[in-house]
């Protein structure tokens, strides 16, 4: 996983001053940062660059943060973090639904700014690996961590991008069994209110995309009474 001062930070927000103080604060907390002050120039320069994670502002001109939010979500699972002054549940409930990963309300320290950053960093495992680690071959599947996709025979394997997200971290963590109360925790989130039943489907939909045979499973394993292990096969 990318450590906090070589993550790439793309962030989007029409406020001038708001922006370039941000940038700054998130700039000395080691981050690497690129800014955009529009919606149509935040989904350009996402697409331009693929950072390893995206600071959204819910209100921008030429196209709102929810249409940038929708957009990056067809074809990819790079985390977002929404920013906004606009603090109701309905709001927040429809960032979230989008495939938004957290969701920070003006005003805010930029201290706390950056712990939920490195947060959704951690918890993800969408971050790319070291150079050696961006291209994860197992069983007959290629996982490309920067782009975040699955490769079998050259042909991509689409999955959700929580599944996705999902296997990024059990290949971080390759050998070390989690419970699904700990991934649930780890890669949706400590505040997901969700069943433990998501990861059991998550995980047959990545079986499905990397395994030859997946109802025996060689890479994606269940360890009885307990959770999973990602086995590396090669």
């Amino acid at each position: 996983m990318v450590k906090s001062e070589t993550a790439r930070i793309l962030l989007v927000e029409d406020e001038r001053p708001l922006r370039e103080a941000l940038a700054d604060a998130l700039s000395a907390e080691g981050f690497s940062v690129e800014q955009a002050a529009t919606g149509a120039a935040g989904l350009a320069a996402f697409r331009a660059q693929t950072p390893d994670l995206v600071l959204l502002d819910l209100m921008l001109p030429e196209m709102s943060g929810i249409e940038v939010c929708r957009a990056i979500r067809t074809n990819s699972s790079v985390p977002v973090i929404m920013v906004t002054a606009k603090a109701s549940e309905t709001d927040r409930v429809a960032g979230l639904n989008l495939g938004a990963d957290d969701y920070v309300t003006k005003p805010f320290s930029s201290r706390e700014l950056s712990a939920r950053i490195r947060a959704v960093l951690r918890r993800s495992g969408a971050t790319p690996a070291p150079s050696a680690e961006r291209l994860v071959r197992i069983g007959e599947a290629e996982i490309d961590l920067e782009g975040q996709r699955i490769l079998r025979n050259g042909a991509v394997v689409h999955v959700k991008p929580k599944a996705f997200q999902l296997l990024a971290f059990l290949i971080a963590n390759a050998g070390r069994v989690y419970s699904r109360e700990q991934l649930l925790d780890r890669v949706w989130g400590y505040d997901y209110a969700g069943e433990t039943r998501t990861v059991d489907v998550h995980m047959h939909a990545l079986r499905r995309a990397i395994e030859a045979t997946p109802a025996s499973p060689v890479a994606l394993q269940t360890v009885r009474n307990i959770g999973y292990v990602l086995r590396r096969t090669t």
